[in-house]
């Protein structure tokens, strides 16, 4: 069963870095991802859509559960069974490294030594991990050529106006009789102007007095409306409690919940108030709790008070989530 395992063991990896963001090989080191934007290379045209970089820390080799609990779920195996075939294949992994100094993971890259025996790792250029590109391929586009416009501006003179010629002031004289009436009949306007000035007198005064009273009236209406809306507001009756009722305190004993089942662990807090926000919708008592010694942010379907109950739920969970798993831990 060891050897079963332990040769696919880089396709449970594999499997794994398309729902979480890091997957621990235990005794050996975490293989992360980080979401990279599209993106283009503009001296050759070229359009990529995002992605998942995948990155090697070989300082986190603590055992999360997740690869193993993968791992006995997908071979219908114990727990145990596939923490000893993960060990036995980092011996082999240690093994090649130490003789040729590099080898390949199949869709996830390559491992190698350098002048310092640490371990590098260049990640395989194949598959993208991010599950939203799923169809998005690289492509290479030809340059666009724009063809360019020539502006012209056209500056329209703006003439001064003409200046206007003064009226000479017309002098009032007396005349003879004869002129008079010349005057009387070239100029019959200077008559209409006369009767037009005093009309709009008269209507000038009659229409001050209707503004006056209509001011008038207006200030009125608001001051009936004022007085309404202050007796409504007498009228409201208030009552005070001079003696209130003693406030009573109740203490609850807080129930210990020692039983957990792990939604995931992330390394982007972003991506982990996403998920603890999307089982809240979806009914679940979800939790969030410190972040791990790895940095790592874990989401938490629930807590339970008794292992029986908490197996339980784990089983109907497994149904939507397989890489779900149980933590016993006091919080």
């Amino acid at each position: 069963m060891y050897n079963f395992v332990s040769m696919k063991i880089e396709q449970y990896i594999s499997q794994l870095l398309y729902r979480h963001q890091c997957v621990t090989v235990p005794g050996f080191g975490a293989f992360l991802t980080e979401i990279q934007s599209a993106h283009l290379h503009e001296s050759t045209n070229s359009f990529y859509p995002p992605k998942k970089v995948i990155s090697f820390n070989s300082h986190l080799k603590n055992n999360d559960g997740l690869l193993a609990n993968h791992i006995a779920q997908i071979e219908k195996t114990d727990y145990e069974t596939s923490v000893a075939a993960i060990e036995s294949e980092v011996i082999i992994w240690n093994s090649i490294l130490q003789v040729n100094e590099r080898f390949t993971l199949k869709n996830i890259g390559e491992l190698y030594l350098n002048a310092e025996k640490n371990i590098v790792f260049t990640p395989s250029e194949n598959i993208n991990y991010l599950k939203e590109s799923f169809g998005l391929n690289s492509f290479v586009s030809p340059a666009v050529k724009r063809e360019a416009y020539k502006e012209v501006i056209e500056y329209i003179q703006k003439e001064e106006p003409a200046a206007l010629e003064s009226t000479p002031t017309e002098t009032i004289a007396f005349v003879p009789t004869e002129t008079a009436h010349e005057v009387r009949t070239t100029r019959p306007y200077l008559k209409y102007a006369a009767i037009f000035i005093l009309a709009l007198t008269a209507t000038g005064s009659i229409g001050f007095k209707l503004f006056q009273d209509h001011v008038q009236t207006q200030t009125l209406i608001v001051e009936e409306q004022v007085q309404k809306q202050v007796q409504s507001k007498i009228q409201e009756a208030t009552f005070m409690i001079e003696s209130p009722m003693p406030s009573v305190t109740l203490t609850v004993k807080e129930e210990k919940l020692p039983y957990h089942i792990v939604a995931g662990a992330f390394r982007d807090e972003e991506n982990a108030e996403k998920v603890f926000t999307d089982l809240l919708a979806n009914g679940f008592k979800a939790r969030r709790i410190a972040p791990n010694r790895h940095g790592l942010f874990p989401v938490l379907y629930g807590s339970f008070a008794t292992k029986a109950g908490a197996k339980q739920a784990l089983e109907e969970i497994h149904k939507i989530n397989p890489d779900a798993w149980l933590m016993t831990r006091e919080l």
